[in-house]
């Protein structure tokens, strides 16, 4: 059964970068289309980002723009979220999850494998 595990979370000031990964372990991404989402403190769940297993992907304006970057590297079995630029409004719990297939889509309820989730606080 796949299980995903992210990192790469943490305190950064305004205007800084970190990059989450999305490890899977027990079996491989390849067959995955792979998306970010986050969660803050009294809001709902929203989507980031989501890329396919051919690398396609999509961003959502609000949430991240062009400050966000997803990629993945698929021998590694590891999806990346690099985000630059970061401002105090994206603090956030920060999941990875995964759906069989190749379409994009930033809905949650397609997906039905996630991560526990790694906590980003953008504060000086």
């Amino acid at each position: 059964q796949l299980q995903l595990v992210e990192s790469g979370g943490g305190l950064v000031q305004p205007g800084g970068s970190l990059r989450l990964s999305c490890v899977a372990s027990r079996e491989t991404l390849d067959d995955n289309t792979v998306a970010w989402f986050r969660q803050a403190p009294g809001k709902e769940r929203e989507g980031i980002a989501c890329i396919t297993p051919s690398g396609a992907s999509a961003t959502d304006v609000d949430s991240g723009g062009d400050r966000f970057l997803i990629s993945r590297d698929n021998a590694k079995k590891t999806v990346y979220l690099q985000m630059n630029r970061l401002k105090p409004e994206d603090t956030a719990v920060y999941y990875c999850a995964a759906r069989s297939g190749s379409s994009l889509s930033l809905e949650d309820t397609r997906y039905g494998t996630w991560g526990q989730g790694t906590q980003v606080t953008v504060s000086s």
